[in-house]
């Protein structure tokens, strides 16, 4: 044969090996298909998840501190069972997501939400503080091998003009859970479980744990791995998974750690100032997940009343929270969306400290902080999920800035003591002040991500944008690599 037709030869096996490419219609096909099949699960989970990680802030009102905290009437106790939840989930978030990455993702995922489940359930058999302290140590735990471990898991299957929306449904069913939080609370507080209703509380965490350790036994079968080994494809949809993942970046695809990248995270200012941010918002959201129920009692309405007007907040919170990440998509910018969105959480704890006496005024501004809280944690957690570049530097720098935000909880936990009642202004004030300061880290980042494409545009050219970027040696900071400002 001569070297012609070797050559020939070549070029022609090639063609046949190399699958043609998906058409409009076959990938739209198959993100209905992981729709369907991830969404559901992951979005459940994660309602799940935040009903056992705040249910507390409704047990307050049905009888916990009376029971098992000897009444507490300074509110220190109960902030301390608290913070203990997060005093675990930031300690463990890094090393869990990290080490997630060596586990097929439905065997992982499915071990935290029994864990959670069990340690949620067991909440309702505690008698004193440090039965209630452990099994709140034990849910942070597993739930922080579960929440940053998402957005590296939807990574995966989803193109960085998908993954914002599905991000923002799957977050969003925290809002939602705040809502169904509060219907269940006042359904069981019509229950009268116990004696003077004062065991309440037990009911609520049997019925919002249970279901954790049934959906996670479901995960384990049910949630698909890697695009590469699971068994939802057939061969051509298995094809168009992977081709799509290999649109825009590639780099340490597999049950891999590549250790020069968790040190770029560890050592990235960017995550760093995305900390910051995450701080201010969870320093809300724990205020929201805590305290939200006693807040509206201050209005003037009874336990039972104020459970009930909890649900309305969170359901706004959740549409605002999808009607953004869909428009962040469509836009591929993110950082001015997020800077309104904590802007707008800042004037409305400025007008709960403004209007002491217009109730009207002070529930409005309650829609404008579960609005502007979820909205702005959502899109973060999107924008991060594509502007790390690799998968390991994302395993490692989403649970980074999430640890640091999470250090918000603790302190938003802890600045609502019930001697600062009815107007908690110390509060409300403190978290006002580190909104205001994530509206200007946001738009800092926004502008820093603008002038690096732009300088990258200049030295290198623009890329085009379905081209596969190699960023298995400098993740982010690959030439080619563009940022979503």
């Amino acid at each position: 044969m001569s070297d012609e037709d070797k050559a020939a030869y070549r070029d022609d096996k090639l063609e046949r090996s190399t699958p043609p490419p998906a058409t409009v219609e076959e990938e739209k096909r198959l993100v209905r298909k992981l729709d369907r099949t991830i969404l559901p699960i992951t979005c459940l989970l994660y309602l799940l998840a935040y009903l056992d990680r705040s249910n507390l802030g409704n047990a307050r009102l049905q009888g916990l501190p009376q029971e098992i905290l000897g009444g507490d009437p300074t509110g220190l106790l109960y902030e301390w069972v608290f913070s203990a939840f997060y005093f675990s989930y930031i300690l463990f978030q890094v090393p869990a997501t990290i080490l997630s990455k060596l586990f097929h993702p439905s065997y992982w995922i499915a071990t935290m939400a029994i864990g959670w489940g069990i340690c949620s359930t067991l909440q309702a058999s505690a008698f004193n503080l440090a039965g209630i302290i452990v099994c709140r140590v034990g849910l942070g735990v597993f739930e922080a091998g579960f929440g940053p471990a998402i957005p590296l898991y939807f990574s995966l299957f989803y193109t960085k003009n998908e993954l914002g929306l599905r991000l923002g449904y799957w977050f969003g069913f925290a809002a939602i859970a705040g809502a169904f939080g509060g219907l269940i609370a006042f359904g069981v507080q019509l229950i009268h479980f116990g004696q003077d209703s004062k065991s309440d509380w037990k009911i609520l965490f049997l019925i919002e744990g249970i279901p954790a350790i049934i959906l996670g036994t479901v995960t384990w079968f049910a949630l698909p791995n890697r695009p590469e080994s699971t068994h939802l494809f057939n061969e051509r949809e298995r094809e168009i998974a992977l081709e799509r993942g290999a649109r825009g970046t590639k780099a340490d695809v597999g049950l891999v750690i590549n250790k020069k990248h968790v040190i770029a995270a560890l050592t990235d200012w960017r995550i760093l100032a995305c900390g910051t941010i995450y701080f201010g918002v969870n320093c809300a959201l724990a205020s929201i997940s805590a305290f939200l129920p006693t807040i509206i009692t201050t209005f003037g309405y009874t336990n039972a009343l104020a459970q009930l007007l909890t649900v309305p907040p969170y359901v706004v919170g959740a549409v605002v929270l999808c009607m953004t990440a869909y428009a962040t998509d469509r836009l591929q910018s993110r950082g001015l969306a997020i800077a309104s969105s904590c802007a707008a959480g800042a004037i409305g704890y400025l007008l709960v400290v403004l209007v002491p006496s217009n109730m009207h005024v002070r529930y409005f501004a309650v829609f404008l902080i579960t609005s502007g809280t979820y909205t702005a944690i959502g899109v973060i957690i999107a924008w991060f999920a594509h502007n790390l570049g690799s998968e390991t530097k994302k395993a490692a720098g989403i649970p980074m800035f999430m640890a640091i935000g999470q250090c918000g909880s603790v302190l938003g936990a802890n600045i609502y003591p019930s001697s600062d009642g009815p107007r908690y202004l110390r509060g409300f004030t403190i978290t006002c002040a580190l909104m205001a300061w994530a509206t200007v880290c946001a738009v800092i980042l926004y502008v820093s991500y603008k002038r690096d494409n732009k300088r990258r545009d200049e030295l290198y050219g623009k890329p085009d944008p379905d081209a596969t970027v190699d960023t298995s040696e400098l993740a982010d900071k690959a030439p080619m690599f563009r940022y979503i400002p």
